[in-house]
Order: structure tokens, then sequence, then C-alpha cells
């Protein structure tokens, strides 16, 4: 665990260390290049200033010891020479003839007038542009000035020079500053870096340690919540997560213990008979084959809606499509008779067609019935009816039974729960599965299933869907958005989707 919290840390500072070496290196270069770029259009504007002092005094001077102008192109360079000093790091000297004959005075750095390579390469030079070359005090800029006097026929030139990588010792100095500097800025950012890195990586090492902690025993391990930052943000988004984890698994674990002891009822009621067949007469035999075949029956539903009730949880579970209403609450009605001799009724339809699954709906309506069924005796009434109101389809399964207790309608749909017996006498099949397939089926699309009190007295369960891509059916009147039956339901048209 410290390892791996180690190289978290570790590359979290890395990455910031990076980022300011990037940050410090690039202006560092970048303003040296800048600088020696500078640099070099300073020096050979330099250059090029002493070439036109070299001409303003050859068309202006004459020769101080014969007041003449001057014969010579040796003679004006030394008295050139004379009266103008080369700036900082610069040089003159004058080549006659291909040998260097007289330099301006003062200290160089390096006498170039003295390397005879030097001398031959500045008397080759047959232009005036500025170059580029090597020597002992490093890289050199140099121009060569050609002298041509009327009736002097030597080969005079004047070679101009700057030391250029002496010009740069100061600009290199605050470079070797700049970087020295932003090497201990890295040194200290790193320091900084690690300690912020721990502190920001410590929620989350506790959000780590926490999950380590946690077990399918022990799901109460909590992060203290400080502050209002995104980290206490991320400590109460996970305590949420653990608070719908232990929610979940405590419901997985009594269904489970659910489903074995309801299974394990019918199992148990099977092996008996089937130890007792032996012994039974003849005459009980088609009795004892009977009961292990209800027996049989009502295990085989008890997995059927336990398939369906896992089935509900996959993207998979619906398969909408467009399905009238009319023609869905008539058949259910017609199915449901089946179901018990009751007074079944339809009480109204919204001659609509919706998008919805029309399979998963009439399953839940017919749950609906199989329950009223069960909690009404004959000649109860059981009405089945549709209504599309306010940008909602209502479907609905109503009877005259006892109705649901207020305490146990939010219950009721919740697995295994069964409520009170409806008709003294008789128990209620099942094991309180169907309604929970019911709420199931409404809430993939996304709706609700809730009872009510009904207005004649009984229960009343609604499946509250919303209207997806209504269209009606009818003649041109006018549809009432409203709509309590079929009659003014004519006109085939789409309608504007409910808000």
């Amino acid at each position: 665990m410290l390892r791996r919290s180690t190289s978290a840390r570790s590359r979290i500072v890395g990455w910031m260390l990076m980022l300011l070496s990037a940050a410090l290196a690039v202006p560092t270069f970048g303003i040296t290049i800048v600088w020696q770029a500078e640099l070099d259009r300073q020096v050979d504007a330099q250059l090029l200033s002493e070439a036109d002092k070299l001409r303003a005094f050859a068309r202006t001077s004459r020769d101080p010891y014969t007041g003449e102008r001057f014969t010579t192109g040796a003679s004006l360079l030394t008295a050139f020479m004379a009266v103008h000093r080369p700036e900082h790091n610069g040089a003159f000297f004058s080549v006659v003839n291909g040998r260097a004959d007289r330099r301006s005075p003062g200290p160089v750095p390096a006498r170039l007038d003295r390397d005879q390579e030097v001398v031959d390469l500045m008397a080759r030079t047959a232009d005036t542009r500025i170059r580029t070359l090597d020597s002992p005090a490093g890289k050199v800029r140099y121009g060569v000035v050609p002298v041509q006097m009327a009736g002097d026929h030597t080969d005079t030139r004047l070679v101009l020079v700057t030391f250029r990588d002496r010009e740069l010792r100061q600009e290199r100095h605050m470079a070797r500053l700049l970087l020295a500097s932003g090497s201990f800025a890295l040194v200290v950012a790193g320091l900084a870096s690690w300690l912020v890195a721990g502190r920001v990586l410590a929620p989350i090492r506790l959000v780590r340690q926490t999950a380590e902690r946690i077990s399918e025993t022990d799901l109460t391990q909590r992060l203290p919540v400080r502050g209002n930052d995104d980290v206490a943000e991320l400590a109460e988004t996970f305590n949420h997560m653990l608070d719908r984890l232990s929610g979940a698994f405590t419901a997985q674990r009594q269904f489970l213990d659910e489903v074995a002891h309801e299974l394990r009822t019918p199992i148990t009621v099977l092996r008996g008979h089937l130890e007792l067949m032996d012994e039974d007469p003849d005459s009980r035999r088609g009795q004892t084959r009977a009961l292990l075949f209800d027996e049989l029956d009502r295990m085989r539903r008890i997995v059927d809606d336990l398939l369906l009730l896992a089935r509900a949880e996959r993207p998979d579970f619906l398969s909408p499509g467009r399905a009238g209403l009319t023609d869905l609450v008539v058949d259910t009605a017609a199915k449901a008779q089946a179901l018990g001799r009751r007074h079944w009724t339809v009480a109204e339809v919204a001659d609509v067609s919706v998008e919805l699954d029309e399979q998963r709906v009439t399953q839940a309506l017919m749950q609906l019935a199989a329950n009223a069924v069960s909690h009404t005796g004959e000649g109860d009434v059981i009405e089945i009816g549709s209504r599309l109101w306010r940008g909602r389809v209502l479907l609905w399964v109503a009877d005259t039974g006892p109705g649901v207790a207020p305490e146990d309608r939010e219950r009721i749909f919740q697995c295994f729960y069964q409520g009170g017996t409806a008709v003294p006498g008789r128990a209620a099949p099942g094991i309180g599965l169907g309604l929970a397939l019911v709420r199931e089926i409404a809430q993939a699309h996304d709706g609700v299933a809730r009872v009510e009190e009904a207005p004649g007295g009984g229960a009343r369960f609604v499946i509250d869907l919303p209207a997806l891509h209504p269209t009606t059916e009818g003649t041109h009147d006018e549809q009432d958005p409203d709509s309590r039956g079929r009659g003014k339901n004519r006109c085939l048209r789409r309608k504007r989707p409910a808000p």
C-alpha cells in the first residue's frame, strides 16, 4: 500500500517538475537566442558604421605632414586608426599587399594581425560582406573594406573586427543566473509539490483504505466529510455509494432468505407426499398426485416470477412499440374473465396510441386482475380502464373488495409482502411477487404504480406512465386532452408530446 501511494505521489511531483522545468527553460533559452540575434545585429551595424566613417574620413581628411590629400591607402588607414578608436571588444588592422601593416592601439583579446592564415583570408576576401571566423578568443565577426587611392597600385585593405563571444559574455552570465535561479526554484517547487501532493492524496488514500476494510459482512465503514470542497464532495459521494451498496446487499440477503423459505415449503410438501405414496392405498394415490402437481405448478410460478424480476434490471427488459390503449384494455378485460366469476366491466378507455411495451403492460394488468380476484368474491365488480390525462397514461384495475389499509399502501408493492386476506376463509395465492412485478414494469416505463381507495369502495390499483408520442383516431373533431371515452376520438392526427 505504501509503495503504491509513494508511486502516485512521485508521479504527481514528477509531472509538476516537468511542467515547471518547461516553464523555466523555454523563456530562458528563448531569451538567450533573442539576445544573440540582437547582438549579432548590433555588431553588424557597428562594423558597417565603421566602414562609413572610413569613407567619410577619406573624403575630408588630409595628410598631416604634407597638408595634401592622402596619396596612398596605407597612409590613409594609418591616419584613420590614429584618430578613430574601435568600440569595446573591437579592433582594426590594415593589410597591404597580403601583409599585416598597422593595427589600432589598445589591448585586444587576440592578435589576429599576427595570424598569417587570418591575414591571408583577409587578403583573399573580394567583397565587403560581414562574416564569422573562429579565433583563440572565440567567434569573431569581421568585415574587409578595400581602399584604393588614385595613382596607388598597392592592395590595401582595412579589417574591422568585433570579438562576438566577448560581447556575449554578459548575456551568458545572465543566462547562467537565470538557470541557477530556475534550478533553485525547481528544488523548492519539488519539495513543495511533495508536501502538497501528500495533502491532496491523503483523502484518496483514506478512500482506498476504507474500501479495503469493506467486506460483504461489514458495510458500515464511512468516510469523514470535512469542508465543502471537491474532496469533501468525493467523500460524500463515496458514502452515498456505500449506503446504496449496503441497501442492495441487505435487500439481496433478505430476498434470498425469503426465496429459500418460500421454496422450502413446497419442497417439503413434495418430499413428504412422495414418502407416503407407497403407504397410501390406491384410492388415495390420485389425490396425492394432484396435490404434487399443484405444488410443482406453484414452484414453477415462483421461479418464473423470480426470473422476471431479475430481468427487470436488464436493458432489454422492454420492447417498446406503438400500442392502442383501446385494444389493450378490452383484450385484457377479455382475458381476465377466465381468472374468476366476477362482474367484469370496462369503465372507460382513451382511444389513443402511445409508445410502450404492450406485452409487459398487459402482463401488469393481468397481475392486478389476478390480485383483485383473490381479494373479492363472486358477484363483486372488477373494472379495468384507461385515461389520457395531462400528458400521462393512467391504466387501472379497481374492485369492490375490502380495499387496502393506508399503512399497507406503500409496502404492498415490496417483494414477498402480503397484506391481510381480503375474503374470509380465502388465502391469497402466490408469495407476494405479483405487485412487485407490476411496480418493476411501471418503473421500466419511467412510470409509477400505486394503490388508492376506489370511489365506490374497495381498492384501485393504478399504473401511471408518461404518454410518449400519442396519436388519436376518429373524425376531425377536436380531441379533448383529458379524454374519458371513445366517442370523441375519431381523428387520425399526431398530438404534441405532453410537457
